[in-house]
């Protein structure tokens, strides 16, 4: 296991300090995990009709946009294959033929993301260890996505998060937005691993955080006032978090620290394809 804060990787159940109680605990479900399990993965690769940003570079989806030569999304199919930890790959959105031979199952796009998750798990198996990615994240490799794989906490939910100074330490001059958490500056990541026998459980709740993301005092309600206190302020431990996320969604869920930047650095605008262009333009002259 990778360290957390300077600890092990923390499942949500494990106490830490201060906060408020945490409800009925998450049911418990049989765990897949495995040292030699393998995932099934499923790629987000819609988008919005008439994305400027994609229209502007003359294709339907983000993913789509070449960088390099390859379309973003093929390098994260790549990543997922090079890896050596993932059994079938579904793929939600539209692709190009060099995409078709690395996936496994097409979908296509429902339109807003909650939807599209859905309907992609709707089309996997009720059992067994699931990753869910976008497929703008181009830099991830299949060595890193491996690590995290292998290095995740055994929850129901793990969450990979990376440290500002590694993001920026990886990849000079990145922006990205992050969240002060009291031992560090953290950014999320764009993937998460699910257990699938959760997923009856976990995405309800998830459509009702969602559905009231922009409104702060439903937040507040959900997360409880000292929480909520203690996250704008930067004060909010990570096993506090947990619990809390676990007691919302009704999983165990679990936050994981990755060095691996890649997983937090994807592409919204034009600043962010001009870095990711030079970065792998340096690694293929390496």
């Amino acid at each position: 296991m990778s360290d957390v804060l300077g600890g092990e990787s923390r499942g949500a159940g494990e106490q830490g300090s201060g906060g408020e109680k945490s409800g009925s605990p998450a049911p418990q479900r049989p765990s897949t995990r495995t040292d030699n399990a393998k995932y099934s993965a499923l790629v987000l690769g819609g988008g919005d009709p008439g994305d400027p940003f994609a229209v502007a570079h003359g294709v339907p989806v983000k993913a789509l946009i070449p960088l390099n030569g390859k379309p973003m999304g093929q390098y994260v199919l790549e990543a997922l294959r090079d890896s050596g930890k993932i059994s079938s790959i579904t793929y939600l959105g539209p692709t190009v033929p060099s995409m078709s031979a690395l996936i496994d199952t097409p979908l296509e796009s429902r339109g807003k993301l909650l939807e599209n998750l859905e309907y992609g798990l709707s089309h996997l198996p009720l059992t067994g260890r699931v990753l869910v990615l976008t497929a703008d994240i181009p830099l991830l490799t299949g060595t890193e996505l491996r690590s995290v794989l292998e290095g995740a906490p055994d929850s129901e939910v793990v969450y990979p998060i990376v440290r500002r100074e590694d993001c920026e330490s990886a990849f000079p001059g990145v922006k990205r937005t992050y969240a002060r958490l009291k031992g560090g500056t953290f950014t999320g990541g764009n993937l998460f691993l699910l257990e699938a026998s959760a997923q009856s459980e976990f995405l309800p709740r998830l459509k009702k955080v969602l559905e009231n993301r922009k409104n702060p005092l439903a937040l507040a309600a959900l997360f409880g006032p000292l929480t909520a206190l203690k996250l704008v302020a930067g004060q909010l431990e990570i096993a506090e978090l947990e619990r809390t996320v676990s007691r919302i969604l009704g999983v165990r869920a679990s936050a994981f620290v990755t060095p691996h930047a890649s997983v937090g650095v994807d592409v919204d605008k034009e600043a962010d394809l001009t870095l990711l262009e030079r970065v792998l333009r340096s690694r293929e002259q390496v």
